[in-house]
């Protein structure tokens, strides 16, 4: 298997040469970049596995790189920062970023979510056999990762559909914060709770669902999701109706509905 091809950009020299040699040495090849521009220009021309970017950084911040990025790229992106804060946190994951850390952390810690951003990386790339999900006017297509609604597409960053087919293929059921962590993101995770807040409010958003009086998306406060049962909803494109679907339709009058 080829060598996973890292982006690493952060203007501290120190910070940038020590994460460079743990990645070489953990057999990964490293691409640097000291500033916000270089690390744009870089990501458009050579063909990277995952972009680990600073916040503060001159040029273009962690912000405007990521936004960037995601005009064109779903490649995974995890963003370091000194700063422990929720609106910051929140803030880089609504830009498309995959994964926050917090400095200081130590190698393994690091190395255990670039783990797990390649891991879910190749497990996207490879095609899902389950024919599409249907409900009403939503329609999830597992093997193009694509979502429309009403014929129209729904513009999903990776992760956010990653969510969303852990709701369809489990709809009806609860499902806490922990499990789609875990689910999603990897075992390494499960109190990021929110991760799963912002990547809901993002898809509620662009599938018009409102919380109040939803139509997809129900919220179990202090729990979780459910992903509601509509009309016609785990039916294939083919008529078919989805084992995962017909497993939970059985089993959903047993889930107590939410206040």
């Amino acid at each position: 298997m080829p060598k996973a091809r890292i982006l690493i950009a952060d203007d501290d020299p120190a910070i940038l040469r020590s994460l460079s040699c743990l990645l070489r040495f953990s057999g990964y090849e490293v691409i640097e970049a000291r500033d916000g521009s270089t690390a744009l220009e870089r990501s458009r021309k050579e063909s990277v596995d995952l972009l680990i970017l600073d916040v503060m950084m001159t040029g273009y911040d962690g912000f405007e790189v990521c936004q960037r990025v995601r005009e064109w790229s779903y490649v995974p992106v995890i963003v370091l920062s000194a700063v422990a804060d929720e609106d910051l946190k929140t803030g880089m994951l609504r830009c498309g970023a995959d994964d926050y850390v917090v400095k200081p952390f130590s190698q393994k810690e690091l190395l255990a979510r670039v783990e797990a951003a390649l891991r879910r990386a190749r497990w996207r790339e490879s095609a899902s056999d389950q024919p599409p999900f249907v409900s009403g006017d939503l329609r999830v297509d597992f093997r193009g990762r694509r979502a429309t609604l009403g014929g129209k597409d729904v513009e999903l960053t990776s992760i956010e559909f990653d969510v969303l087919r852990e709701f369809v293929l489990k709809c009806g059921q609860l499902l806490t914060h922990r499990v789609l962590l875990q689910r999603v993101w990897g075992p390494e995770y499960g109190d990021e709770k929110e991760y799963i807040r912002v990547i809901v409010n993002r898809l509620r958003k662009k599938l018009g669902d409102d919380p109040m009086n939803p139509r997809y998306i129900q919220t179990v406060p202090g729990v979780g999701y459910r992903f509601l049962l509509g009309e016609g909803e785990g039916l294939s494109a083919e008529g078919r109706r989805l084992p995962e679907a017909e497993s939970f339709i059985q089993g959903a009058s047993a889930v107590p509905a939410a206040a």
